[in-house]
């Protein structure tokens, strides 16, 4: 795979490399971390969306997970914050769309609150999403600029 580079707009800078967990399809923040938000468990994250097939049953503690948006109800913020204060968060958002509400506010109370980076990039173009896979390389720079391969 050749190298890719897109460029973004940044809501949390930051910078890390590691593969990619991709959904084409918006990101349930709720109904992802059910195990952990309702079962206790701080071990792991498995994504607990069967609405979403490609993420459902996978890792997501640790990912950098790529997306469209999210969607869920009014609590997706507090999850993303709640889920990095357990250990189990996410390294990095990366969305192809302009940020939601939710998860603005998720990240941004994360890293003000809890001192929990989620570094997050949006408006990255349906060409991001449309071209990267699960497990591709990817490294996120502090400028927005994100490359993928």
């Amino acid at each position: 795979m050749s190298k890719k580079t897109y460029k973004g707009r940044v809501v949390i800078a930051g910078s890390v490399s590691g593969k990619a967990t991709v959904s084409r399809q918006p990101f349930n923040t709720s109904g992802s971390y059910l195990t952990n938000m309702f079962g206790g468990n701080t071990d792991n994250a498995p994504c607990t969306d069967s609405g979403n097939a490609e993420l459902f049953g996978k890792e997501l503690s640790g990912a950098i997970l790529c997306t469209p948006s999210t969607v869920g109800s009014t609590m997706g913020g507090m999850t993303l914050m709640g889920m990095s204060a357990l250990g189990v968060g996410l390294q990095a958002l990366l969305f192809s769309k302009p940020n939601d509400t939710l998860a603005a506010a998720g990240v941004l109370m994360a890293e003000i609150w809890k001192d929990e980076k989620i570094i997050t990039v949006d408006m990255l173009g349906d060409d991001f999403l449309a071209s990267i896979e699960t497990g591709d390389p990817v490294a996120i720079h502090p400028d927005g600029t994100v490359e993928v391969g």
